[in-house]
């Protein structure tokens, strides 16, 4: 059962959060106690930890869109919906919850499934988006995607600037081991997966069903294919507080969501 305590963390985290879509969060959620840098408790499953992100597997998935980073075993699932160019997804990916994330897949308790939209390009103007989402396909190909991943987000161009050319995409590669090479250089340069690109977008939109048929907004999570409610969507930027719930999930697979996200004031 999920403890009432912890359910209370999260509707503290999130109080005077509003919003959800790349640019929507304009207050700063509790910070949480641990300073967000809090470790999960162990799991029951005796597994080997990776040695590290660079370590950890990845694939694409059977349709072709979806992104897999982490142990295939992996008892608790995190979809997320990104655009490369979202600060609102940088600040989770630096700052937010993504550390903690990353953490619990080289612990191999959770494996993250990749939806990468560019719809920002069609709203800032510029390719910026397209190619960075071409580019991650590229890098799964070497083995690099999280890796990769990792470093547009701490080098993501300000939103207004499409900064993310081919030039500048190179050079990141540039820092991750064994990522650059005339197969990936070219892939960049030529585009090579821009059908990749169209249809991760297609699949983000349709995520976003009959209310938001754009796509639910970035960033977006879904665990164990129950999506974190947009007023909850501050418990991403809460690094101790996602943690948590991410171990919670563990204990919990079949109540957590009618626990934590129950409504607030019940």
């Amino acid at each position: 059962m999920m403890r009432r305590g912890f359910a209370a963390a999260v509707a503290v985290a999130v109080v005077g959060v509003s919003g959800t879509g790349c640019g929507g969060r304009d207050h700063a959620p509790y910070p949480g106690p641990g300073g967000g840098h809090g470790r999960p408790t162990a799991t029951a499953r005796a597994v080997k930890e990776y040695a590290g992100t660079y370590e950890v597997p990845e694939r694409l998935a059977a349709d072709g869109t979806t992104i897999v980073v982490g142990d295939p075993e992996a008892p608790v699932t995190v979809r997320l919906y990104e655009d490369p160019r979202c600060p609102v997804c940088e600040e989770f990916e630096i700052s937010g919850g993504a550390p903690q994330l990353r953490l619990a897949s080289v612990r191999r308790e959770v494996k993250i499934e990749y939806t990468l939209a560019s719809f920002l390009d069609g709203r800032l103007g510029g390719s910026g988006s397209r190619k960075a989402v071409n580019a991650l396909r590229a890098a799964l190909d070497a083995g690099r995607f999280a890796e990769y991943h990792d470093v547009l987000y701490a080098h993501q161009p300000e939103e207004s600037v499409d900064g993310f050319t081919d030039a500048r995409l190179l050079e990141l590669a540039g820092r991750v081991d064994g990522l650059r090479g005339p197969a990936f250089d070219s892939a960049v340069k030529t585009m090579k997966y821009r059908s990749f690109v169209s249809a991760a977008q297609k699949v983000y939109e349709r995520a976003g069903g009959a209310k938001e048929p754009n796509g639910p907004g970035t960033p977006t999570a879904e665990i164990n294919e129950v999506r974190i409610p947009a007023e909850y969507n501050g418990v991403l930027f809460v690094g101790d507080v996602f943690g948590r719930l991410l171990t919670e999930i563990r204990q919990a697979p079949d109540t957590w969501n009618d626990k934590v996200f129950a409504r607030r004031g019940a």
